[in-house]
């Protein structure tokens, strides 16, 4: 073995041990240098000597001492929440979101534009002033490190391109890309980290990462699906790990459940197919069963709809099909935690009551002693989508903090 490559192994687990320490950072601020060493098997040393690279190159912050143990007082340490900042983006079916998150997952500063997508470059060029202003007027004393942007709809692979938004009409468009030509004061700077996900996916991964309970290691759970429910119906879903990784398939399909069949031959769906689940539960199917026109509030068409018989008979029977779906799911990817967001949430119980009643009903079926799979409702899901996205943009820059150095 040959000195730089001793050495290029050398600077190899400093790395690693210091993304660790960011790690448990993350999950339990307010650790001393001392119970680092204890939770990572590091010795003080290592983690003395790492925690202070960390501090130089802005990740941490140092807080007052701790006394009242039998030891030496030590410093509370957490990620730096004032000095830098991710950028997170949604292109939805029906408006835009922009915001931006610290190292603590906390929103910054949101904009919201509520308009209709057209043509992908007409979209984009939406999305670019509504990214400089925020930038400008709030987050002009921090470094943004990173972009993160939610399609509604599967990614290629490599994340690269959107492969399809079937309630849009796009196909294959290098999405990310076009966005990066369109800021290049951002795009060219390599010390930023750029990623793409599905929405649902990305607000899957948002709500494990981000979760107020995820310092308590008892508390955060194995696997969480996210179930969006809005203009379409999709999905995500999330194991824990580090880092957490979202489960995409070999075509990036994983998750699609808007587009799995339950009434085969039934009405057309957006995708081509017949009798899709989003021809019997999502915004366009309650649009088209009610009479709403595309342009319309579905919640204030629905409020003052002419027939009330005929809204809540269309509600109740959307809702068995999501609890339906919601059933399908628990018994093929068998989540740990169900959490579901959207604006169809908005619509309230004559939707979610036998939503969730079809579900409580049936879950148990197999497996009567097993404990049932808590299922929450996001009643302001606005911004799950984007801070989702900016949360994998922020679990990247973590893992490989060497390539995105933070002091300037």
């Amino acid at each position: 073995m040959t000195a730089s490559s001793t050495a290029g192994d050398l600077g190899a687990l400093k790395s690693r041990n210091r993304a660790s320490l960011l790690e448990w950072l993350r999950r339990q601020p307010g650790l001393t240098r001392a119970e680092l060493a204890q939770r990572t098997a590091l010795t003080k040393v290592t983690v003395g000597a790492a925690v202070q690279t960390l501090l130089d190159q802005g990740w941490l912050v140092e807080g007052d001492l701790l006394r009242g143990g039998s030891g030496r007082p030590g410093r509370a340490l957490s990620l730096n929440p004032d000095s830098h900042a991710i950028l997170g983006i949604e292109i939805g079916v029906h408006g835009l979101h922009v915001l931006a998150i610290n190292f603590h997952g906390q929103i910054l500063a949101q904009r919201h534009q509520a308009v209709v997508p057209t043509r992908p470059d007409d979209t984009l060029d939406q999305i670019v002033p509504m990214v400089r202003e925020l930038i400008r007027t709030a987050l002009s004393h921090r470094t943004l490190l990173g972009v993160g942007l939610a399609v509604p709809g599967p990614t290629s692979p490599e994340q690269s391109r959107l492969s399809l938004a079937p309630n849009l009409g796009w196909r294959d468009v290098p999405l990310l890309e076009m966005l990066r030509q369109r800021l290049p004061e951002l795009g060219d700077d390599s010390r930023r980290f750029w990623c793409m996900d599905n929405e649902a996916k990305a607000a899957a991964f948002g709500e494990l990462y981000c979760s107020p309970s995820s310092g308590q290691d008892a508390a955060t759970p194995s696997s969480l699906l996210y179930v969006s429910a809005a203009t379409g119906i999709g999905s995500g879903l999330v194991v824990q790990g580090t880092p957490p990784r979202v489960i995409r398939g070999v075509h990036g399909l994983a998750g699609e459940i808007g587009h799995t069949l339950l009434a085969p031959g039934g009405k057309p769906c957006h995708c081509g197919n017949h009798g899709c689940a989003e021809t019997l539960v999502s915004g366009w199917a309650l649009r088209d069963a009610l009479g709403i026109e595309a342009g319309a509030s579905l919640s204030e068409g629905i409020k003052h709809h002419h027939d009330p018989d005929l809204v809540a008979e269309t509600l109740n029977q959307a809702g068995e099909a999501l609890g339906l779906l919601l059933l399908n799911l628990h018994l093929t990817l068998n989540p740990e935690r169900i959490v579901i967001g959207g604006s169809l949430v908005k619509l309230g119980a004559p939707l979610l009551d036998p939503a969730l009643a079809f579900f409580t009903r049936h879950q148990n079926h197999l497996l009567p002693q097993a404990p049932p799979i808590p299922v929450r409702i996001l009643d302001d899901s606005l911004a799950t989508a984007a801070r989702g996205a900016a949360a994998q943009v922020l679990c990247q820059l973590l893992a490989r903090h060497d390539e995105f150095a933070t002091d300037e």
